[in-house]
Parts: structure tokens; sequence; C-alpha cells
């Protein structure tokens, strides 16, 4: 896969480059500011992009902004996102269009589970950070998902962090066929269709949390 990766912590930069590399990864190109970011995937075309969401120059929402703009060019990019903090405002406008990632910086720890996530977003899935995912399912007074059970919660937490059926049993330690169920429990309760594609599920699951979560 070759990677751009946006990121101003020189730091971090070079460690994540390390990282990516090591698993096999090329690294298309580097950028430390959101301007340039956006000139260097635009000339490299690379299968994905890793965007620090607080870049130069204002360091607010630089690289969001930037995310967007490249998502408006090439809606076949795969974007991350990363963040220091918590920010869930920019995650619902990417994710309903796919190639779509929102992980915290902690994550990339993880290393199994960052690469696992940056496959997935490259392959035109879906990849949010548990926290995040968590920020939208949190239960509100008059919402439907407090008819989900507990265990619907976790399952619904799961597909909206990109995992399949598969991974959500395993991660569970339940079989495919239970979780096939819970699935379909979720999305009759939440009045969702089930569809073949396992991303555009997530993705109208996100969807319909979008229009209720807090920006």
């Amino acid at each position: 896969m070759r990677i751009v990766i946006g990121e101003d912590s020189a730091l971090f930069r070079e460690g994540l480059a390390s990282l990516l590399a090591d698993a096999g990864h090329e690294i298309a190109g580097k950028a430390s500011d959101a301007t340039s970011l956006v000139e260097v995937v635009l000339a490299e075309r690379p299968d994905l992009a890793i965007i620090d969401i607080r870049m130069p120059p204002d360091r607010t929402d630089d690289g969001a902004r930037a995310a967007r703009r490249l998502r408006d060019l090439d809606p076949q990019l795969g974007i991350v996102l990363l963040s220091q903090h918590l920010e869930t405002r920019h995650s619902i406008a990417l994710v309903a269009r796919g190639y779509f990632g929102y992980l915290l910086k902690d994550r990339v720890f993880d290393v199994d589970d960052f690469l696992d996530a940056l496959r997935r977003v490259a392959s035109g899935g879906s990849a949010l950070d548990p926290e995040v995912v968590a920020g939208l399912v949190s239960p509100r007074r008059n919402d439907p998902l407090a008819a989900l059970t507990l265990r619907e919660r976790d399952v619904l937490a799961l597909m909206a962090e990109g995992r399949t059926n598969r991974g959500i049993a395993r991660r569970l330690c339940l079989t495919d066929r239970t979780i096939e169920t819970h699935v379909g429990s979720v999305l009759a309760k939440l009045g969702l269709a089930e569809t073949d594609e396992d991303h555009r599920r997530v993705l109208a699951v996100l969807a319909w949390l979008g229009e209720r979560s807090p920006t």
C-alpha cells in the first residue's frame, strides 16, 4: 500500500513512517502542514493518507479541512484522521462517504489493530476509534437506541468500528449465527434495512446516529 503521512510532529511522523515501512508499506510522501499535504497527495496519488486533524498553519482543524478537500477531489482515496483528543464533529461528514477512519493517536501503539484499520479503510471500509463510537452510541432520552439490549449495543459499537460479522463474533466470543441474529435485531430496531456489503451497513448505522449525535 502506498501511503502519505500528514503530521507536523517530526518525531511522530518519522516513527509512524518507520512502523508502516516495517509492515511492508511504501511511504509515498510526508507533509508537515495542511497545504503541502494536499500538494503531496495530488502529486503522488497514494492509496491512503494518514492525516493529523490539527496541523499548521492554524493548528486548529486544518488537517480535517484538507481531508475534506481531498475527499472531494478523490472519492476513493483512503483517509485516516488522527487526533490526540476526542473530536467528533469531523467524523460524520467524512464517514458517510466511505474509505474513512478516525483514530486517536494512542491507537497507533496497538500495532495489529492499527494496521488492520488501515487495510479496511484502503479497501473502502470504515474504522472508527472505540471512544468515538462510544460517544455516538451513548443512550439519550427518547432515543430508539434505548430499545437495544446491552449485547446489541456491544454489537452496534463493533459494527460502527467497521468489523464484519465474523470479526464481531471473534471479539465477543460468540458464534457467527448468534451475531447474525443480533445484527438483524439491531437493524430492525433502528429501522435500517440489512445490506450485503458490510461497510455500507456500517455507514447506514453511522448516518442514522450522526443525525442525532452532538457536534
